[in-house]
């Protein structure tokens, strides 16, 4: 079941995202983040009119995507970022193909024109998640994060809203 995110999953999402930020490169970032920090994202989420969305299989939160705005600059206001996080004991199993589409639907109806996805460009499964939902390639930077003691390079994906 996909739904959308409440204050109850915070602790959840921060497991998943902690674990993610410490084990993977889905995330270029070090620390682990706070049960604050999350509360302050989710926050600035609704204050901003973006949903989170959760999926839950027997009522245990597996993942959990969202959108947000691309750059801060008034030009980009019909442009979103979107993000997926996947429990490490769930990946590989279809969560993702239920994430993305709620936020592609979400983005529609909030008047979006496009939205972009940055991926480390080892992530071959989120790549090709989003390359099934229409998303392609338009940018790739080469060494642009450092990360487990070597250089990353992040892709950007690309979806224009009809």
């Amino acid at each position: 079941m996909v739904r959308e995110a409440t204050y109850q999953d915070l602790p959840r999402l921060l497991e998943i995202y902690n674990d993610i930020i410490i084990n993977t490169t889905a995330v270029y970032d070090y620390e682990p983040h706070t049960i604050e920090m999350r509360t302050q994202w989710f926050e600035t989420k609704k204050s901003q009119g973006f949903p989170v969305f959760v999926a839950e299989i027997d009522g245990k939160v597996l993942g959990f995507s969202s959108m947000g705005p691309f750059r801060a600059w008034a030009a980009y206001k019909f442009s979103v970022e979107n993000s997926i996080y996947v429990a490490a004991e769930a990946r590989g199993k279809g969560i993702g193909k239920l994430l993305l589409p709620p936020v592609i639907d979400a983005s529609k109806e909030m008047g979006m024109h496009t939205i972009l996805a940055g991926i480390d460009a080892t992530n071959e499964a989120s790549i090709k998640l989003h390359e099934r939902f229409g998303f392609t390639e338009v940018a790739f930077f080469k060494e642009v994060g450092w990360k487990f003691g070597k250089w990353l390079d992040l892709k950007f994906l690309q979806l224009i809203l009809k």
